[in-house]
């Protein structure tokens, strides 16, 4: 490792608590999906006093941001994320569910580290570039509402991601692995049928319903399922069901709806026939509706380069070490939950033999938490989630990794990784992934010909071309 960057890495070491106290704060705030005003205010006020350029309210989108440092290409950009889970508040390092606050909000999805360990890897850039004065820029972007609203998406749409060389960004997780494969592309809508009010006794024939619209539209998707890749999906909610009052037509009803395909092309068509159902459903009941896009994101287009890259440097710079009591905590948190036991790692699910090397190397670590590097895997693998992250893989190379910041098979979205967000471990793990992101920024920055090798890979990947699922006068909404 050259001496620039191994000082630019001790950089990264050196913000420690910076990192920490960002992450706790954000954690503290636990703000909704395009509501993360004092966590963006945040972000910007430490990111200008650590010398960087920053921009507000980027794609129009308040809570959102960019940070730069630096002049020229390659422009290497970071991604943060900071919005939390409604229902989840919990306190920390608690390995009972104890409310913080009666139904509030908490970090079920761990974003609070997340963004705190891109803001990490961006001060590490930002150090080595001082150092060195080579042409080069380094930009953290504040992406808001990834659990509702995917921000990152809205950004593709006008076009932001393509003036990247490349995009990194990490996640934590029960592993320490470089991601690879697809995920599911998403669609999210909401369906607002009005009709007419009457007496269900006396005057039925005056009424016109606007729960049978909701119904009938879901019955038709019941229906539709026969026909759609066996790797879609399609989730619905009814968020208003007209009232409470059996004895009244419901004059208004709606319902959200979710429509999940592996590519996001066939997303948007299946996203058209559910469309049509929608319609068929007015017809049949005398009703109208409204449709509210909500968001929308594209499927994730794997980059081995920059896998291979991440790799490399992930296994020079190890895995995050605990303490006896950091590994008690751990080790009495796993009980609270199922599969605790389970074998780590995405390749463990495609391949028998990388399964077999992830199971040899749990039952070595002696506890709940993963303090190995799983090996690099690169096979077909399919994760049926999704993230915005998909819609930046399609303009730019893009790689990221998870982190473990906490016990191993600890359930996403759930109270337990709330509990985890602010404690040492998880600290560790967003000062470890800042490194790690850093680290490999750097190489990108250092090495012309590992961007080149990359964005080859990525024009062979990309050449069917971006679709956008996002409307261009669609706006980010949080749905009612």
């Amino acid at each position: 490792m050259i001496k620039e960057k191994q000082a630019a890495i001790r950089a990264v070491a050196e913000k420690a608590g910076l990192v920490a106290e960002v992450a706790d704060h954000i954690w503290e705030y636990a703000e909704l999906s395009l509501q993360e005003e004092k966590s963006a205010a945040l972000y910007c006020e430490v990111l200008e006093r650590e010398g960087f350029a920053v921009e507000k309210g980027i794609c129009n989108i308040p809570t959102a941001f960019s940070a730069s440092y630096g002049s020229g290409r390659p422009i290497i950009g970071i991604l943060a994320e900071y919005d939390a889970l409604s229902g989840l508040s919990q306190k920390a390092g608690s390995v009972e569910r104890e409310e913080l606050v009666p139904g509030g909000c908490g970090h079920g999805c761990g974003h609070n580290l997340l963004g705190a360990g891109a803001f990490a890897a961006a001060l590490g850039v930002k150090a080595y570039l001082e150092m060195t004065k080579q042409p080069g820029t380094v930009v953290l972007y504040g992406c808001p509402g990834e659990e509702g609203g995917a921000a990152k998406a809205f950004m593709a749409r006008d076009g932001l991601w393509y003036g990247l060389d490349a995009a990194l960004t990490w996640h934590p997780e029960d592993t320490n692995e470089v991601v690879t494969g697809s995920t599911n592309s998403c669609i999210q809508t909401q369906y607002k049928f009005t009709g007419v009010a009457a007496h269900a006794a006396g005057d039925p024939d005056r009424g016109r319903s606007a729960l049978d619209a909701v119904e009938l539209m879901n019955i038709g998707v019941q229906f539709l399922r026969e026909h759609m890749s066996s790797k879609a999906r399609i989730h619905y909610a009814i968020t208003d069901a007209g009232g409470r009052s059996p004895n009244v037509v419901q004059p208004r009803a709606s319902v959200l709806y979710m429509v999940r395909s592996n590519h996001v092309a066939e997303a948007v068509e299946l996203q058209k026939r559910v469309d049509q159902i929608a319609e068929g459903a007015a017809l049949m009941t005398g009703t109208t509706f409204e449709k509210q896009f909500i968001d929308g994101l594209a499927d994730t287009v794997t980059n081995h380069t920059l896998e291979t890259l991440l790799h490399r440097n992930f296994t020079e710079l190890g895995v995050p070490g605990y303490t006896a009591e950091e590994h008690t905590f751990a080790d009495a948190l796993a009980e609270t939950y199922p599969g605790s036991d389970s074998i780590p790692g995405i390749g463990a699910q495609y391949d028998a033999t990388y399964g077999e090397q992830a199971k040899a190397l749990r039952a070595k670590a002696g506890h709940a938490m993963n303090d190995f590097l799983l090996p690099l895997y690169q096979g077909e693998a399919f994760q049926p989630g999704s993230t915005d992250v998909g819609d930046v893989s399609w303009q730019t190379p893009t790689a990221q990794i998870h982190v473990a910041a906490w016990p191993n098979g600890c359930p996403g979205h759930s109270w337990q990784n709330v509990s985890c967000g602010r404690t040492d471990i998880g600290h560790k793990a967003a000062l470890h992934a800042g490194k790690v992101l850093a680290a490999a920024a750097i190489d990108l920055l250092a090495d012309p010909s590992l961007l080149t090798a990359a964005r080859a890979e990525f024009q062979k990947r990309t050449e069917t071309g971006y679709t956008c699922p996002t409307p261009a006068d669609a706006v980010p909404v949080v749905p009612d």
